[in-house]
C-alpha cells in the first residue's frame, strides 16, 4: 500500500506541477496581452495628440493666410495708385493728387490690418528670397550686391513672401573701367 500511496502522491504532485505550469503560462500570456494592449493604448494617445497639434497648426495657417489670394489682387491696385501719383505730381498739383494719395494711404492701412507689409529694400543687401534682381549695375558708391533702387515694391503677408521686390543691384566695377 505504501507503494500505491507513493505512486498516487507522485501522480498528484506531477498533476499539480502541470497545473501550476499551465497557470503560469496563462498568467504569462495574460501579462503579454496586457502589455500589448497598453502599448496600443499609448500609441493611440500619441497619435491623437499629434493629430490635434497638426490640426491646430493647419487651422492657424489657414487663419493667417486666408486673405492671401485677396492680397495678391490688391497689390497691383497699390502699384496703379503709386503710378497715378507719380504721373499726377509731375503734370498737375491739387485735389486730384491729394485724393489719390489719400486712397493709397487708406489701402496701406487695409494692408496693415490684413498683415501685409511692403518690402522696400533700397540700400539693403540683396536677398534672393525677398528680392528679384532686374539689373546689375556697376557702382563705386555701394558695396557689391546692395540694392541700389527699387523698380517695383515687394509685399509679404504674415512673414510669407507675397511678391518679391524687383530691384536694381550693385556690382563691383569691371577692372580697368573708368
Amino acid at each position: 500500500m505504501n507503494e500505491t500511496n507513493s505512486s498516487e502522491i507522485q501522480a498528484a504532485a506531477a498533476e499539480s506541477q502541470a497545473s501550476d505550469a499551465g497557470a503560469e503560462a496563462q498568467v504569462a500570456a495574460a501579462q503579454a496581452k496586457a502589455k500589448e494592449n497598453w502599448d496600443s493604448y499609448l500609441r493611440a494617445v500619441a497619435e491623437m495628440e499629434n493629430f490635434r497639434r497638426r490640426t491646430e497648426r493647419e487651422l492657424d495657417s489657414a487663419r493667417k493666410f486666408a486673405v492671401e489670394r485677396f492680397a495678391q489682387d490688391l497689390v497691383p491696385v497699390a502699384d496703379a495708385l503709386e503710378a497715378a501719383i507719380g504721373a499726377a505730381s509731375a503734370a498737375t498739383q491739387g485735389a486730384y493728387l491729394e485724393g489719390v494719395q489719400a486712397t493709397l494711404r487708406q489701402l496701406y492701412r487695409a494692408f496693415e490690418k490684413a498683415g501685409i507689409k511692403v518690402i522696400e529694400p533700397a540700400g539693403q543687401p540683396f536677398d534672393p528670397e525677398w528680392h528679384e534682381a532686374m539689373v546689375a549695375q556697376d557702382s563705386r558708391d555701394a558695396a557689391p550686391d546692395t540694392v541700389l533702387s527699387v523698380v517695383q515694391k515687394g509685399y509679404s503677408i504674415n512673414g510669407r513672401l507675397l511678391r518679391p521686390a524687383r530691384v536694381i543691384v550693385s556690382r563691383a566695377p569691371a577692372v580697368g573701367a573708368d
